[in-house]
């Protein structure tokens, strides 16, 4: 193992380099571990096909799931981010499929999200608003909300994300994404936070509804890490 810059260092597994956070607390929210490899002793056939493994049926591990497959089904290679892989790795058809529709999250619109967007900001039950820009920071760990003033929402600490939706158009094929209500726990408590984001006022709303869309989707990834814990 080498250290790099930035507070990540390049780790070899058996399943291939990653790069990680020196401190594996500071990993991403949206992060996957490494699972533990079935082991070629309990696995005499391809846990697909059944095809009988022997000295020319060789066995091979998907990266993502642990599971044993002959080569035909576990042949591809795929990137798979969400375990910080620095190159495309093994992966059984389902997984294949799973870490393919994740690639849209990880090209496009975590770039939405690092970028941000602005939105009308309500704490709790105030009656006072605040224009802020929202973003996701760098390390993918935080919300920021800067405006006047400035606060941040630790992903981890989320509860709970829905998002609001204008009322649907004539001829739309479905609503447009106008807003956000997170419940969240501030550090040092346990009582839950509510944060609203209402983009209505944006004069951007194809901006804020983009935003907001990836929002969403980080959002299922995170309940998906939480459950994969």
């Amino acid at each position: 193992m080498s250290s790099v810059p930035d507070g990540k260092k390049l780790v070899r597994s058996p399943s291939g380099l990653r790069m990680v956070a020196e401190n594996g607390a500071f990993n991403s929210p949206f992060c996957l571990d490494e699972p533990r490899w079935v082991p070629d002793k309990d696995c005499s056939r391809c846990m697909q096909c059944d095809t009988k493994f022997d000295f020319i049926k060789r066995r091979h591990h998907c990266r993502r799931c642990g599971r044993c497959f002959c080569d035909k089904c576990c042949s591809k290679k795929v990137a798979l981010p969400r375990m910080s892989f620095v190159d495309p790795v093994r992966q059984c058809t389902q997984c294949c499929l799973l870490s393919q529709k994740e690639a849209d999250f990880y090209e496009k619109q975590i770039k939405v999200l690092l970028a941000g967007s602005t939105f009308m900001v309500t704490l709790g039950s105030s009656d006072k608003c605040e224009t802020m820009t929202c973003r996701l920071s760098n390390n993918q760990r935080y919300l920021f909300l800067d405006g006047e003033s400035h606060f941040e929402v630790e992903l981890s600490r989320i509860s709970s994300m829905q998002i609001l939706t204008d009322a649907e158009s004539p001829g739309a094929t479905s609503p447009r994404a106008s807003g956000m209500l997170v419940h969240y726990k501030p550090p040092g408590t346990q009582e839950a936070q509510q944060l609203r984001l209402d983009g209505a006022y944006n004069d951007d709303k194809k901006m804020s509804a983009a935003w907001l869309t990836a929002m969403h989707k980080a959002a299922k990834l995170l309940h998906e890490s939480r459950d994969h814990q």
